[in-house]
């Protein structure tokens, strides 16, 4: 039987690292595909203390249905998060509570995109917000980064041919890049967002997991100091990276009209996120545990993103080639060719399953004209002797 599918499907396939995962249960693989968290970082003490006393104070609320904006004590818990962060003029009724920042996204895609709409994201992105935006017919533009970002010129000379709905970008340690946002380009984006009205979404699930000096401050944070571009800038957040993903917690920060749309539409996705999961994280973040979290995770991924990266240098030699992370779960590669050897990232892909190891070759990642040479690594969820074995196992594959 043939179902009479939206057309919007037309424009979208199954992840392609969904799709890897099925490959993936062959005993003994070692595997650095996955783009989530360590769940033995999860500070489970923590989260029960939250959730038996949300039980104990106010039972019926937590397990009531609750307002599409999001559980109030969050929202006020979020607003401090972000304002320690340098967003100083964050209000609790400034910010709705989504589930997960996936939806974020989701409802920016409902609220602005319409069929053949221009929207900029970087080259390469995150792959779920490629496929988001496609389902309600946009039309992506990649502009090209490096290792500072995206690269402000070209973004701006885009900007300025296609007069985009929005501009996507994942300013601090990206996903899949690794990349992160120079100074002075975040001022540049906020600058050119004020010169050419456009909208600029900044993404940052990854910003608190920095590795030795902080990174620049949030396209949030920096709006302050150029006039006019808050009225152009939507940030989405969350607490999956840092706390739990299982809890399901992100947040929308945008201008007030735009944020009541989202609501609107929110209402008709799940008309509000678990209550039972906001107040939960609304006091664990009120039990001040988080910055020991934060220090604890940033701590383990530190030594087992520089244990990957010794290892690669060590075992891939000059066939990798590869910006050394400061932060994040990602370490992004190319492969060179070098010495003849393998140069494309689904085949390399391909040899590594035989070798027992698995990552994302990074063709997915692209809006458009895909880098077929590039691959996706996530030191994460694997501890330092796992990375040493995995690696081992890649230079066996090329």
């Amino acid at each position: 039987m043939t179902f009479p599918f939206a057309d919007r499907l037309n424009n979208v396939e199954t992840s392609a690292i969904r799709e890897l995962f099925k490959l993936l249960g062959k005993p003994g693989i070692i595997s650095f595909a996955g783009g989530f968290p360590d769940s033995a970082m999860f500070d489970v003490e923590g989260i029960r203390e939250a959730v038996n006393q949300t039980l104990m104070d106010a039972p019926g609320a937590a397990l009531q249905y609750g307002a599409t904006e999001g559980f109030d004590p969050l929202r006020e818990q979020l607003a401090a998060f972000m304002q320690a962060k340098g967003a100083k003029d964050v209000a609790p009724d400034g910010l709705i509570v989504t589930t997960g920042s996936q939806q974020a996204l989701d409802l920016l895609g409902k609220t602005l995109i319409g069929p053949g709409d221009k929207v900029i994201v970087e080259g390469p992105t995150f792959l779920a917000t490629i496929q988001c935006f496609r389902l309600y017919g946009a039309h992506l533009v990649s502009a090209p980064i490096d290792g500072d970002g995206v690269q402000v010129d070209r973004l701006e000379q885009l900007i300025a041919e296609h007069r985009p709905k929005l501009v996507y970008l994942i300013p601090t340690f990206g996903n899949p890049s690794g990349a992160t946002l120079s100074l002075e380009r975040r001022r540049r984006v906020l600058e050119m967002a004020v010169k050419h009205r456009t909208l600029i979404v900044e993404d940052d699930p990854y910003g608190d997991l920095y590795f030795g000096a902080p990174p620049p401050p949030s396209l949030l944070a920096l709006s302050s100091e150029v006039p006019g571009s808050r009225d152009w800038l939507v940030h989405c957040g969350s607490l999956s990276k840092v706390l739990s993903p299982g809890l399901r917690v992100g947040w929308l920060i945008a201008p007030r009209e735009l944020l009541a749309k989202a609501t609107m539409c929110k209402q008709f996705s799940d008309a509000c996120t678990s209550t039972f999961a906001q107040a939960t994280a609304a006091r664990y973040l009120a039990a001040g545990r988080m910055p020991a979290t934060l220090a604890h995770v940033r701590k383990v991924y530190a030594e087992r993103a520089q244990t990957m990266v010794g290892a690669l240098k060590r075992e891939l030699g000059d066939a990798i080639a590869f910006v050394v992370p400061q932060g994040g779960l990602f370490v992004w590669a190319r492969l060179t060719g070098a010495g003849g050897r393998i140069a494309d990232g689904n085949a390399f892909a391909k040899r590594a399953i035989e070798q027992g190891v698995a990552f994302v070759p990074g063709a997915p990642f692209y809006a458009s004209e895909p880098d077929q040479a590039t691959l996706r690594l996530s030191f994460a969820t694997a501890d330092p002797a796992k990375i040493e074995e995995g690696i081992a196992r890649l230079g066996k594959a090329l």
